[in-house]
């Protein structure tokens, strides 16, 4: 019988730090990562293209909902931008018998612009006014939340 999975949320907004912190995961833990953008862009779509960002993260949660239940360890960094999201996530991985880590990588606007515009990955390229609408919409986890998790962390990006 296997160990019980596990599955690590890595949630934030573009140029929070989700996927640099995913891969620490993955390095460290011998974590599966599963990153939309990834996918994306190695079959051509368009980033922007939220349709089938959907139908990828459909998919990549029914191949991580296959892996947990063998003891292995997966990392979602979707963003996860909203809390029903997150709990969708967490309930869905318990059901399965996997503890359920939540890391909510925290940014200001000015650190998220400059990094994105450091990292210069998206075509078109993501302006101010995305971030900042992107920063309002953003469901920021509260301390309610955080404990609903095994483990629960939230790291402030600095630069």
């Amino acid at each position: 019988m296997n160990a019980p999975g596990r599955l690590i949320i890595v949630c934030g907004l573009p140029g929070a730090g989700k996927t640099t912190l995913a891969r620490t995961f993955e390095s460290e833990r011998g974590a599966i990562r599963f990153c939309p953008d990834e996918w994306m862009e190695a079959i051509g779509l368009s980033l922007w293209d939220e349709d089938r960002r959907s139908h990828i993260e459909t998919l990549q949660w029914k191949l991580v909902q296959s892996l947990l239940p063998q003891g292995l360890v997966a990392v979602i960094e979707w963003g996860t931008w909203t809390r029903s999201e997150r709990d969708a996530l967490r309930k869905g991985a318990r059901a399965l018998g996997a503890a359920v880590e939540l890391h909510y990588l925290a940014a200001s606007v000015d650190v998220l612009i400059d990094r994105v515009r450091r990292r210069n990955a998206e075509v078109p390229p993501i302006e101010r006014k995305d971030i900042v609408r992107w920063h309002d919409a953003f469901q920021v986890p509260t301390r309610d939340e955080l404990d609903l998790f095994d483990v629960a962390s939230v790291v402030s990006a600095r630069d």
